[in-house]
């Protein structure tokens, strides 16, 4: 990490915080002395095995053999064994899974999230079609796996390739959404919706960026890539409970994530001062500065293959006070914040942040001001 911005951090006069790691959360911390059960969310492939069976697990390392797991210790409790009985009883029901190489069966794929703050659990399954025989019986019978299942929903993903998710997504049991709780905010989530992995350090990702926005009575934040909206409706409730007011504005393409934003927004009493926009955060960000629209604060929270030149470009135009960018790629990250060093802004601070324990992966907040 260190020597990736030992270039950007010298010319800046700084130097890239310690890392942020996270304590043992789960079991006997002298027999797991790791961080255990924070990944609140879980998948497994399907693949049909002998005699009409439903094999379900990880990948194998660099192939698409799956190998059975009974528990997964960095898992949240439970999630394993929800995606395993699933499994069964699609075995059970005779909804054969989905043979990638051939192209056929049904069940390709199934997603569990489960609440931090609350204990609530949703299913994603993925099917090659909609139609499925049993389907009311599997969807309950999945429903009924475990007592805090308030979500069933069934994706629909005909398309070639390794992709999870398709298009089209219905619920099939239960409420339209799930819902968790971060830094005192309320959430609900999607089946679609982007919603942070480990939600402990996830807090902590979000404190450092709060912290870095210094927000001020009567600012603009504009919370680009914003999902769900969590990490500007956490930034804004903070700025309320200091009796700081600012204008909230977040930007995001997948309409189900605005759907999530607008509604999470009601559920934190913010609808007065908070607005969410369904376009492209490239296309948005250049007409707000062809409009010389006002932001103080840039909220960047982009994929892993970072932002756009143009979305960068037009950042430096609408000239905010702040940037904070979060990234899960510091590579491409450190490729970004050249273009926004040269666009007038120098670095105050850089911290990583270890969102996933027992990998070389990192997620790093870039603290970011006007010259």
């Amino acid at each position: 990490m260190e020597e990736l911005f030992a270039e950007l951090c010298e010319r800046e006069g700084i130097a890239v915080d310690p890392i942020r790691g996270m304590g043992v959360t789960l079991g006997d911390p002298g027999k797991y002395p790791a961080p255990r059960g924070f990944r609140h969310k879980a998948a497994t492939p399907f693949a049909p095995g002998k005699e009409g069976a439903v094999r379900c697990g990880f990948f194998e390392r660099g192939t698409h053999k799956i190998v059975a797991v009974p528990e997964c210790p960095v898992e949240a409790p439970g999630a394993r064994q929800i995606l395993n009985g699933i499994a069964r009883e699609a075995e059970r029901l005779h909804i054969p899974a989905f043979n990638e190489d051939k192209h056929l069966g049904l069940l390709r794929y199934a997603v569990v999230r489960c609440g931090w703050r609350t204990d609530q659990v949703m299913v994603t399954l993925v099917t090659a079609q909609r139609d499925l025989p049993h389907a009311q019986e599997f969807f309950e019978t999945v429903a009924a796996l475990d007592p805090h299942i308030v979500t069933v929903a069934q994706n629909i993903n005909g398309r070639p390739g390794n992709a999870i998710l398709g298009e089209e997504t219905r619920i099939v049991y239960g409420a339209e959404c799930m819902r968790d709780q971060l830094l005192g905010c309320e959430f609900d989530i999607s089946p679609t919706a982007f919603y942070q992995t480990n939600p402990q350090q996830t807090e902590l990702l979000y404190r450092l960026a709060i912290e870095g926005m210094d927000l001020r009575q009567g600012d603009v934040l504009m919370d680009a890539y914003c999902g769900s909206g969590t990490i500007g409706l956490c930034a804004a409730k903070d700025a309320q409970d200091r009796g700081v007011g600012i204008m909230l504005l977040g930007v995001e393409r997948n309409p189900a994530g605005i759907a999530d934003a607008r509604r999470n927004a009601e559920l934190n009493g913010l609808t007065r001062s908070a607005w969410f926009m369904a376009d492209d955060a490239t296309d948005y960000i250049l007409d707000a500065a062809d409009n010389n629209e006002r932001v103080d604060v840039l909220s960047i929270d982009p994929p892993r293959a970072g932002s756009t030149p143009e979305f960068l470009e037009a950042a430096c135009a609408l000239k905010p006070r702040r940037i904070t960018y979060i990234s899960c790629n510091p590579v491409t990250q450190e490729r970004d914040l050249h273009q926004l060093l040269d666009g007038g802004y120098r670095l105050l601070k850089i911290t990583p942040v270890d969102m996933f324990p027992h990998t070389d992966h990192t997620e790093t907040v870039a603290v970011l001001e006007r010259r």
